[in-house]
């Protein structure tokens, strides 16, 4: 009960609509604010509290590729499929992973229900104990996410190999925030927009947690941009959109840290040791809806490629484009939003998703299907009746 009083804390409707009050007091009248939500958990924690309701029509949020499923390129979905279609293999992987489509409505869920042996888990050390529990089969676990999942990831190929497992490899699909970060600032969108139009951005938490507030520090003194570290509960996030405000207003970029709680400069630097020791930089590697990034994901070490299912099955990343009509690369970008894609709640929906965007409930259209369209609908009701 104590940690249930702990969140509602954050969510006191009463603090929420003061701090509103505050943001709607500060901001100039005669300018926009365009703010971005790196992290997918605040996509949806934006669309499920309401937040854009509370906030200035002058103020608005822009979508982040910060969600871990969906900048998941389509070959390396191709490329797990293929790894589980073969014989004596079962593929471990996160819930929302198996439904991410690949090409023509293929997807590792699909795959199951084709006969592949496809497992659902919900931590890599699950992986590990099913290759412990059945040595005669090849057991790949399909490792996606940004800096949050890695080390856990890292831990696994350890106690595999602390073990002594020969039948436990790992696809590794682990990406780097401020890689995603640069290649916005650095987008032909970006230069088309111009420098004036993302005013900053509201930092990431679970992976500052392990990473800590550092690495921004380029990006606010680079490109002059503002980022303020949040937690994910909706007086978090109106917080540090207040002092988003403040810091454009003062002409200041800098990094604050509104996550204190949980967020340190230096990060976890176990947890960073840890990823060290068994990952390296890739040279490129490819995002969905961002393209070929330079080093902006990780691959394992040549000291246990072992455990390197690239190389246990040397399966070849095929190119796959999204579906012609997806705009999931565009709103990955903060090009569009969501209700721009004619595809949105019609042909594409959570339960028959056409691009990744659709598949998480960090996803920006999976969030808007969920809360957003209702609140516009309730909007455009209100304007009616007045």
């Amino acid at each position: 009960m104590a940690g249930l009083r702990f969140i509602r804390e954050f969510r006191d409707p009463k603090l929420a609509q003061s701090l509103a009050r505050q943001i709607a007091a500060e901001v100039d009248p005669n300018r926009t604010y365009r703010f971005m939500e790196f992290c997918g958990g605040h996509t949806h924690a934006i669309a499920r509290y309401g937040i854009p309701a509370l906030l200035p029509p002058n103020l608005r949020m822009i979508h982040g590729p910060g969600c871990p499923v969906c900048v998941l390129p389509p070959g390396r979905v191709a490329q797990a499929i293929a790894i589980a279609e073969q014989p004596n293999v079962t593929l471990c992987a996160y819930g929302d992973v198996l439904r991410v489509p690949a090409r023509k409505g293929e997807s590792l869920l699909a795959a199951k229900a084709q006969g592949a042996d496809v497992r659902m888990v919900g931590s890599a050390l699950e992986a590990v104990a099913l290759a412990e529990a059945n040595p005669q089969r090849e057991v790949v676990f399909f490792a996606i996410g940004f800096e949050t999942t890695t080390p856990p990831t890292a831990a696994a190929i350890l106690t595999a190999q602390a073990k002594g497992l020969r039948n436990f490899s790992v696809l590794c699909c682990h990406v780097l925030t401020p890689s995603a970060i640069m290649s916005i600032l650095e987008s032909s969108e970006a230069r088309r927009w111009g420098s004036a139009q993302l005013d900053g951005f509201v930092g990431p938490a679970h992976v500052s947690v392990v990473i800590g507030s550092r690495p921004y520090e380029f990006f606010a003194e680079e490109y002059q941009k503002p980022v303020v570290i949040a937690g994910f509960e909706p007086l978090d996030v109106l917080h540090a959109l207040l002092l988003l405000v403040r810091q454009v207003n003062e002409g200041r970029a800098a990094v604050e840290n509104q996550y204190t709680r949980a967020v340190t400069r230096d990060g976890n630097r176990k947890a960073q040791a840890l990823v060290a020791q068994v990952f390296e930089l890739r040279k490129t590697f490819a995002w969905r809806g961002l393209g070929v990034l330079p080093y902006s994901a990780l691959r394992i070490r040549a000291g246990f490629s072992e455990f390197d299912a690239e190389a246990r099955f040397a399966i070849p990343a095929p190119e796959i484009s999204d579906h012609p009509a997806c705009e999931c690369g565009a709103i990955l970008r903060g090009h569009k939003s969501p209700r721009d894609c004619k595809l949105f709640a019609k042909a594409c929906t959570p339960e028959t998703p056409l691009g990744s965007c659709m598949v998480s409930s960090e996803g920006a259209c999976a969030a808007y299907y969920h809360y957003g369209r209702f609140q516009e609908r309730s909007a455009a009701v209100e304007a009616e009746e007045v």
